[in-house]
């Protein structure tokens, strides 16, 4: 997708609903997670939670390499499934 000129990933649209919004709701609380280490000066917090970002981010098929669009249907579920299974294991 491209907005005011530059590229961006979007979601891979080959995600079901429910999983989407799962991803979300993990990239969500850990985008809050950030915030929180930031304001409390909490290096080690604000390192694992961006590495939560980062991990929805991937699963959701916004980052990481090969893009979604070049993965087969058995890679991009097994990516979204990986990431589900390390963010349910993560979340605080």
């Amino acid at each position: 997708m491209v907005i005011r000129g530059r590229r961006w990933r979007a979601t891979d649209p080959a995600l079901p609903d429910a999983v989407a919004a799962r991803l979300r709701s993990h990239l969500m609380a850990a985008r809050r997670a950030v915030g929180a280490a930031l304001r409390a000066g909490d290096a080690a917090a604000e390192r694992a939670a961006r590495d939560r970002v980062h991990t929805a981010k991937v699963a959701l098929g916004e980052r990481g390499a090969p893009p979604w669009w070049e993965q087969d249907e058995a890679a991009r579920r097994r990516r979204w499934e990986d990431g589900l299974d390390r963010l349910d294991q993560d979340a605080p």
